[in-house]
């Protein structure tokens, strides 16, 4: 195995993430669990399991809501430049990256030398997040492994119009009431929830490629539903969930 240089985390609302990189910035190791309300402690045995597992003790980037709670840390830094780090070294190339999480959406502009050209961010209201999917599926009762393929089956979308997570689940609520078909309320929600990236997103660059990560982009419904949205092809990055921390770690390495 390549030496370690650097270890990534990216400690979310919903998952926390690590990466262990070497110097050519390939990734050695990889942990990704749920995030745990004591950060801290959670972070300091993940950081123990992957130094142990490389050797040696390589320096710690810190990135995502929590970073200010992994003392470990050698760098505390923006998840913005983390994403857009991770985000070019995978594509190999600049675009535009929309990471969507639990907690907020990302639109970032990369630059051909990776640079953070603009970005717009939601984080003030679930309802443009992957916490709006995760609220309202569990309502209706759906597993997010069965999401893509009962969104497809259906035969139209079916209208969420509202934009606040706690009414679009009364209003989803309704409609099952009303006898509306669970896959047409599925893909519906998928729509609305694209719709309000696209808006986030504004005008894109012509020919510009679009990238996706976050533990979103594993719903391939929000996939379809995006480039519906875009009228854009996307791209999901390999490995979604890691793009934060190995840009935290890359920006060690």
């Amino acid at each position: 195995m390549s030496a370690c240089v650097a270890i990534g985390i990216d400690v979310g609302s919903t998952t926390c993430k690590l990466v262990a990189v070497d110097a050519a910035g390939e990734i050695l190791e990889r942990r990704v669990e749920p995030t745990h309300p004591r950060i801290e402690q959670q972070a300091e045995r993940l950081i123990a399991e992957l130094r142990a597992k490389v050797g040696g003790a390589p320096p710690v980037g810190a990135t995502g809501y929590g970073r200010k709670r992994v003392p470990q840390a050698t760098r505390s830094l923006t998840e913005i430049t983390c994403h857009a780090k991770g985000a070019f070294r995978l594509a190999r190339r600049g675009g535009v990256l929309v990471d969507m999480g639990g907690q907020d959406t990302k639109v970032v502009r990369i630059g051909d030398a990776g640079e953070v050209r603009d970005f717009s961010m939601n984080d003030k209201c679930a309802a443009g997040t992957g916490r709006f999917l995760e609220v309202i599926l569990g309502r209706l009762q759906v597993p997010m492994i069965e999401v893509g393929a009962l969104a497809a089956r259906a035969e139209r979308p079916i209208a969420v119009s509202s934009t606040c997570t706690v009414f679009a689940e009364s209003e989803v609520i309704s409609l099952v009431a009303q006898g509306e078909p669970v896959e047409g309320i599925v893909k519906g929600l998928h729509h609305s929830l694209a719709t309000r990236v696209a808006s986030l997103a504004g005008a894109l660059p012509d020919g510009a490629e679009i990238f996706m990560s976050g533990g979103v982009a594993l719903n391939a419904a929000m996939v379809a539903a995006l480039e519906a949205a875009l009228r854009r092809k996307v791209r999901v990055l390999s490995e979604p969930q890691l793009v934060g921390a190995l840009g935290a770690a890359l920006s060690l390495s």
